[in-house]
């Protein structure tokens, strides 16, 4: 099974890129963490904030694999504890179906986007910006196969 992070924006800082890639680096070939960028649309001073969203969400569809489970990144989905999230990748990796996890850019998700999800997970009621969503996902879903498989990582 892979994770998909089909996220907005492809010129992310380089404390962005070390974090993101030092948690999916250490991630199992059993769940392998991949990512795809979606370059962000210009946002000038009179842009179309509703098309720019609608078009970034059309290329973050097309980038899902075909029968991935999609779980959309959204500050109105569910919460999951640390302990919930790993429940959720223990089945997740049980259906041995591929799982793509939505993050939208500095405007949000497309409700395209919220649409195709199976699942809205909400990393707090806080909007977090979008670049630090990437390291949060792979440092939790790290966290989560760790406490599946009892590594010392996890302490609580």
């Amino acid at each position: 099974m892979n994770i998909h992070l089909i996220a907005v924006g492809d010129k992310m800082p380089r404390w962005v890129q070390e974090g993101y890639r030092e948690y999916a680096r250490r991630m199992p070939r059993e769940c392998a963490l991949k990512l795809s960028e979606i370059s962000a649309r210009h946002r000038g001073k009179h842009a179309d904030i509703a098309r720019i969203t609608r078009d970034e969400g059309k290329h973050m569809i097309e980038a899902i694999p075909r029968s991935s489970r999609v779980v959309a990144l959204e500050v109105k989905g569910r919460s999951w504890s640390t302990e919930d999230l790993s429940r959720q990748l223990e089945n997740w990796m049980a259906s041995g179906q591929d799982v793509s996890l939505l993050v939208g850019g500095p405007d949000g998700l497309a409700s395209e986007c919220r649409e195709q999800a199976d699942q809205l997970w909400s990393l707090s009621p806080l909007t977090l910006p979008h670049p630090l969503v990437r390291v949060i996902v792979a440092e939790q879903l790290y966290r989560a196969w760790s406490i599946l498989r009892n590594h010392p990582y996890h302490r609580a």
